[in-house]
């Protein structure tokens, strides 16, 4: 993937959380985001994945920019990524299956029986077969996570979008999603992901950009930045984060 960003801006409430970030990151296959709580990791990833407009700026993606202000070719954008995020975000009433086949059939156009089939094969595919009939609350959180990698993974999307995947999982849960994504980067996906996983982001990410205050700090390739923060703050950031 190729992602541009151009004087990108946004406010919530007069607290402008992207302060005109400009940066091209190049040709890579996966980039992290990392930073202090409120940095605006979240925000730039919404914004990029077209559910959140900014007040200024522009996003590119491929050489495509994010059409912000043109509701069809915003959904055609956001039918082509793969988001998944922290709080899983599935159905409470519905199983893992209709999870995955309800987007299938209403966004993207698949006949019932070809929603269950691309359905089915996703969830083989993270080990969720046995579990197609269990509603959410019947799972583990490792499994809802899988459930919801599962679905980003059945539209075949250009780039999957990770927003902070194992903030609300144990650390064995964390491990075993983090297991999947380190796969899915294994197998050449392109992956954006929001991570407060340190180890993780320097094993899978080719790039990691660190923000704070709204601002791109600094971003390099991830053994370099890890190594030898340029910046006062992302060296005292990562002091703190790696420090036990």
């Amino acid at each position: 993937m190729r992602l541009t960003l151009t004087e990108l801006t946004k406010s919530f409430a007069g607290h402008r959380v992207l302060d005109a970030i400009t940066c091209d990151f190049g040709e890579l296959r996966s980039l992290a985001l990392i930073g202090p709580s409120g940095g605006g990791k979240s925000t730039l990833l919404r914004i990029i994945a077209g559910l959140e407009t900014p007040d200024a700026g522009a996003a590119t993606l491929d050489g495509e920019a994010v059409a912000f202000t043109d509701e069809e070719k915003l959904r055609a954008h956001r039918r082509r990524l793969g988001v998944v995020f922290q709080a899983f975000n599935l159905f409470p009433h519905l199983t893992a299956l209709a999870n995955l086949t309800l987007p299938l059939e209403k966004v993207h156009g698949l006949s019932p029986a070809a929603a269950e089939e691309t359905a089915r094969a996703a969830l083989r595919r993270f080990q969720l077969a046995d579990h197609a009939h269990k509603k959410p609350a019947q799972l583990s959180g490792g499994q809802q996570q899988r459930v919801a990698i599962a679905r980003a993974i059945a539209i075949q999307p250009r780039l999957l979008i990770f927003d902070e995947p194992t903030s609300a999982l144990d650390p064995e849960m964390t491990a075993e999603v983090l297991d999947v994504i380190a796969e899915l980067k294994s197998e050449g996906r392109d992956l954006l992901l929001v991570t407060h996983e340190m180890g993780f982001a320097r094993q899978v990410a080719d790039r990691v950009a660190f923000l704070a205050g709204g601002r791109i700090v600094e971003h390099a390739p991830a053994a370099e930045l890890f190594a030898a923060p340029r910046s006062p703050e992302c060296q005292a950031f990562l002091a703190r984060i790696l420090k036990y």
